[in-house]
């Protein structure tokens, strides 16, 4: 976290722990806040790879699920890392800059894949450097946050995946419209402490699980160090929200992402669910149905306390458990997980798509 912002946000009222913001004194408002009002949260926890160079599109073109030699200047897109069998290392959204390609992940993955990717660089002119701590993050999520954007900014991106900067306040920082009503801002520590001042006056300051409370509501899945290499970017939904591209070239796992694209073998799927109590589920964290006995059925992708209490969460499982619509944390007789509707429709088969209240 920059040392200025860091400062900035301790003289908000920020609680941080490890780099993160956790909250900002009133649980109870921030929680409120997720149910009917608009969230300002601070994104320190997530990273930034900055890949620059004359072959910088080219390089991540080759290495990424989705179309970076297609992403013009300005705009953004969901993106995946996968090994060579596949699975994903790495989920994170990716916008071209002026600089070069910003790749924002979960802060513990920058240098892990940040190494990985160096060791394929060879001769290519690509430089890959952590910028984590150059620029500061915010999110802003609800009903009025594009009015709070456009009434500081004077404009927003008008497509999702797409950014924007521009007028006199916004002189340093750049919008990226994620959603109708998720965005998220980068700048320097002095814009974006003015920007904090004008939208906190109308908006809930909230930590990190509000932000990840809210990805998970949008079924967008983060991978994390626990979960590497434990889904195919279908599993996920990835090619259903655009992260992944079938009509680009090669890169790592790409034969597998598209054999279980077009010889229908998907046998697991990621809904949305909600666990009550008290203990936080992690991901990783197996469930179980009575379809498959005492062998795990799926696993938590990721979670957050709800609003109303509880934990929503998303989850990957067999289809066949989720068509049951009776899974269970832990173990079989654990606690039970209530499926809900994520806000795309997920297909079992070419004829089903999983529904629930």
């Amino acid at each position: 976290m920059h040392p200025d912002w860091q400062d900035f946000l301790k003289q908000q009222g920020a609680a941080i722990t490890a780099g993160a913001v956790t909250g900002f004194g009133n649980a109870a408002a921030e929680r409120a806040a997720l149910q009917a009002g608009t969230v300002l949260c601070d994104l320190s926890h997530e990273g930034l790879i900055l890949a620059s160079g004359d072959d910088a599109a080219a390089f991540l073109h080759g290495q990424f699920t989705n179309d970076v030699q297609g992403l013009s200047e300005g705009d953004a897109q969901l993106n995946g890392y996968c090994a060579p069998k596949g699975r994903l290392l790495a989920t994170f959204v990716l916008w071209h800059a002026k600089q070069g390609y910003l790749m924002q992940l979960p802060r513990e993955l920058v240098e892990p894949v940040r190494k990985r990717l160096s060791m394929f660089v060879l001769r290519s002119k690509v430089k890959l450097e952590d910028v984590s701590d150059q620029w500061v993050r915010l999110g802003v999520a609800g009903p009025d946050a594009e009015s709070l954007l456009r009434g500081h900014f004077g404009g927003v991106p008008e497509r999702d995946m797409s950014t924007w900067h521009g007028g006199e306040a916004g002189k340093g920082v750049r919008i990226i419209r994620l959603s109708a009503q998720r965005f998220q801002l980068i700048g320097g520590p002095e814009a974006m402490q003015s920007a904090w001042n004008a939208l906190a006056a109308n908006g809930t300051k909230a930590g990190r699980s509000a932000w990840d409370w809210l990805g998970i509501h949008a079924g967008v899945p983060t991978v994390v160090p626990a979960t590497q290499e434990a889904f195919v970017p279908q599993m996920v939904n990835f090619e259903l929200i655009g992260g992944v591209s079938f009509r680009k070239g090669c890169y790592p796992g790409q034969e597998i992402v598209a054999r279980t694209q077009y010889r229908g073998i998907l046998k697991r799927r990621m809904a949305l669910a909600h666990l009550e109590g008290g203990e936080a589920p992690l991901p990783g964290d197996a469930v179980y149905s009575a379809e498959f006995g005492d062998q795990a059925a799926g696993h938590i992708v990721n979670a957050a306390a709800a609003p109303a209490g509880g934990f929503d969460l998303l989850v990957v499982a067999q289809i066949d458990s989720l068509r049951g619509g009776k899974l269970t944390w832990k173990a079989l007789d654990g606690p039970a997980l209530d499926l809900r509707s994520l806000p795309y429709a997920v297909p079992f088969s070419e004829s089903e798509e999983l529904q629930r209240a």
